[in-house]
């Protein structure tokens, strides 16, 4: 090994060779420093992110789970919690699409039953360049074609999530995806090898040569060279068998004889074996000689390196070892044993009686570098929107614009290709409200859920558009009624080695961490990407949160569509006063102007508890949050998910400019429908919230119009908004 350049070949560097050198006290042989590539990949170590992450809080009375697991769990009451996690898989995603995105579909799911909690939902955050590109529809129908394939096969319905088009994705497209299930808290199984003797059972699918390399190599650098080369790097997914495996997995969990459950994803055996044992304080020893394979000729570092799709491993104890065998065996899947745990802290890889690796478990885990790259802020957008620069288009015209962009069209070419009601846990469907909502069998209680981000704003100032990233979400959540209780998050960036790339991941993690302390929104766990670039074209900064949140009666939510002709219209909370950062002048006039909008958190925190108490008191049904577009795509779109077609008529008198009244995003406001007999309650509530309230209009007719002190400024009928709205993806 001392010829030659070797760290090159499994992505490390010379110093990190060398302290891999002074850890052994020798080289590794080649084996070894496979390992050692997997799991000090960026992918894997978190090398370049592990000391900002450490800024985030994680701890709250409602987690039972916090980060280092394969999943965050949180508590909900009545002895049962919620597994959730978001993950990435887009290099592979842009490399080859369909079985990218399927195989993070069948990722994410086993980190769920990993922990003992059947999946109830998935949830998708796609972005993309201009549809209009052919690559760009290529990667895009091909994404959707993988998730819908893969979750449709498995049984887990896909409720959510958002699909946005940028030409910052145009080479690197996002694809991340989050899991959500239900465990009963004296189930929930955590993945660690304790116990000294203990049986390590590798279960599921043979082992293969794909997706080898797939956390050091593909995962952990930029694409410079033509992706197609890469696609053996790429894993291969079997929904079919997933779904065997989560009815097998969550049946043995049910007996004492299992000690812990981890999944092989990411560095497949090397990264189970080594995190298991790490967590544990253990050791492990397996022969790869044991391992079943589907291709001919595979060597102990194929085997070792390979991320073949579903499988698992499972520690048992010696006397059930046969127990659990059996319930494998039942649901027709391998459940084959290939070690044993041990007290000596090592990771020890045998072939045919022959040791051919031995490295410290920790030194695989917890003593991989931790880097303090250079960082500097990014320059902020501070130019600012003034009155008059834009005078644009007739609003009428410049809202069907919107309405019929890509950014804001219909995603019903997307949902329908999914099965989001399998299981029957499903209460909204995907679009008809701000977050997904599922019920909680055997309970009253439900589960709100949403993955949600703006890179763009996070373009223009990292910290802000992470802050407004994370509010966003607990509003979406609000609008349910839903109490937020965590999030998850998916941190998508370019090379950390260029310090503007490093800054703005420093100042998003800074500005998550401001919105969780100030919203009671503790982080379990999440995932980095980074070098989303190809040939120097980096992605914009995008933080994706994942949030959960608890309804204490499912059947007291809301949609985002108008219900009832008459009902009047309110506001809560206040904004709309400046455009900048807006999505109306980047895509009406083409202008990056700021600056961001800062959050007010005494005001965002008094609007979710307004709008929770009202549809918790169910003379609230319908609420909407005003975020992207403004008040005039938040009313559109309430026209538009409207299961009567309904418009409304709206007065906005006391605004002086009908842009900025139309197309601002700045502030934090839910627009709410409520009969006339209740609004008197609804006043009652905001006061006693603490939160502005403002009546704006009723709900009725066939058209949307707007008028400013009198005057009707926009009048668009709701079919011609539904057919551009309806178009936008065509």
């Amino acid at each position: 090994m001392s010829d030659g350049r070797p760290w090159e070949a499994v992505g490390l560097t010379q110093e990190e060779y060398r302290a891999i050198c002074a850890e052994l006290d020798r080289e590794p042989n080649h084996l070894e420093l496979g390992l050692y590539g997997l799991m000090w990949s960026e992918h894997c170590s978190y090398k370049s992110s592990r000391r900002h992450l450490d800024r985030l809080p994680t701890e709250g009375p409602q987690v039972l789970q916090g980060p280092g697991e394969n999943a965050g769990v949180v508590d909900i009451g009545e002895d049962m919690a919620v597994a959730f996690r978001i993950e990435s898989h887009n290099h592979p995603s842009a490399i080859e699409p369909v079985q990218g995105a399927a195989t993070g579909i069948g990722g994410i799911l086993r980190d769920i039953f990993a922990m003992g909690a059947r999946p109830i939902a998935l949830l998708d955050s796609l972005r993309f360049g201009d549809p209009a590109d052919a690559r760009v529809r290529y990667l895009f129908e091909g994404v959707v074609a993988g998730i819908s394939a893969y979750g449709n096969c498995v049984g887990v319905p896909t409720v959510g999530g958002e699909i946005v088009f940028d030409d910052a994705y145009r080479d690197n497209p996002l694809v991340n995806v989050m899991c959500v299930g239900l465990v009963e808290r004296a189930r929930l199984v955590r993945g660690t090898a304790a116990g000294t003797g203990n049986v390590v059972l590798l279960v599921g699918a043979p082992t293969g040569r794909d997706g080898i390399h797939g956390a050091s190599l593909l995962a952990s650098r930029e694409f410079d060279e033509n992706p197609g080369d890469m696609r053996p790097a790429v894993q291969v997914g079997d929904p079919f068998r997933e779904k065997l495996l989560i009815e097998a997995c969550l049946e043995a969990v049910q007996s004492d004889d299992v000690i812990g459950v981890n999944d092989l994803g990411a560095a497949g055996l090397t990264s189970a074996c080594s995190e298991t044992a790490a967590r544990a304080g253990s050791g492990m020893q397996i022969d790869v000689g044991r391992v079943p394979r589907r291709e001919p000729g595979m060597n102990p570092y194929e085997v070792m390196l390979s991320e073949s799709q579903e499988r698992m491993l499972v520690i048992v104890r010696p006397e059930g070892v046969a127990r659990v065998q059996s319930i494998f065996r039942r649901w027709d899947l391998a459940a084959v044993e290939i070690g044993k745990v041990t007290g000596d802290r090592c990771l020890r890889v045998f072939e045919e009686g022959r040791e051919v690796a031995a490295v410290p478990v920790q030194s695989l885990t917890d003593g991989a570098p931790t880097y303090d790259r250079p960082w500097k802020s990014p320059e902020v957008e501070t130019s600012r929107w003034e009155p008059g620069i834009a005078q644009g288009p007739d609003p009428g015209d410049a809202l069907t614009e919107m309405i019929g962009h890509p950014a804001f069209a219909s995603r019903r070419p997307v949902f329908e290709q999914y099965d989001h009601m399998v299981g029957i846990n499903t209460v909204l469907a995907p679009g008809a409200a701000d977050a997904a909502v599922m019920r909680v069998k055997g309970t009253d209680k439900g589960i709100a859920c949403v993955a949600d981000g703006d890179g763009y704003l996070c373009a223009l100032d990292p910290r802000r558009g992470a802050e407004r990233s994370v509010a966003e979400s607990y509003r979406n959540l609000s609008s349910v009624g839903a109490r937020p209780l965590a999030i998850t998050n998916c941190l998508n960036f370019g090379n950390p080695e260029i310090e503007e790339i490093m800054g703005s991941f420093v100042e998003v993690i800074e500005g998550m961490r401001t919105a969780c302390l100030a919203l009671d929104t503790p982080v379990t766990g999440g995932n980095v990407s980074f070098y989303n670039e190809t040939r120097g074209r980096q992605v914009h900064p995008t933080p994706v949160i994942g949030m959960i949140g608890l309804l204490d009666d499912v059947e007291r939510h809301a949609c985002s569509g108008f219900l009832r002709a008459g009902e009047r219209l309110f506001i809560l909370g206040r904004g709309g006063e400046n455009l900048g950062a807006s999505q109306y002048l980047r895509l009406v006039h083409g202008i990056s102007a700021g600056p961001v909008p800062a959050v007010d958190y005494p005001l965002e925190r008094s609007v979710g508890l307004a709008c929770r108490r009202a549809i918790a008191e169910g003379i609230v049904r319908t609420a909407h949050d005003v975020s992207h577009g403004g008040l005039g795509v938040a009313l559109a779109e309430c026209a538009l998910t409207s299961p009567c077609g309904l418009g409304a008529a709206v007065d906005l008198s006391g605004c002086d400019d009908p842009e900025v009244a139309f197309f601002a995003e700045d502030g934090s406001r839910i627009l709410v429908a409520v009969s006339p007999e209740f609004a008197p309650r609804l006043r009652e509530i905001a006061a006693e919230s603490r939160c502005p309230l403002k009546e704006i209009g009723r709900v009725g007719g066939d058209h949307l119009e707007i008028a400013l002190e009198g005057s009707r400024v926009l009048r668009s009928s709701v079919q011609e908004l539904r057919n551009a709205w309806e178009r936008g993806l065509e």
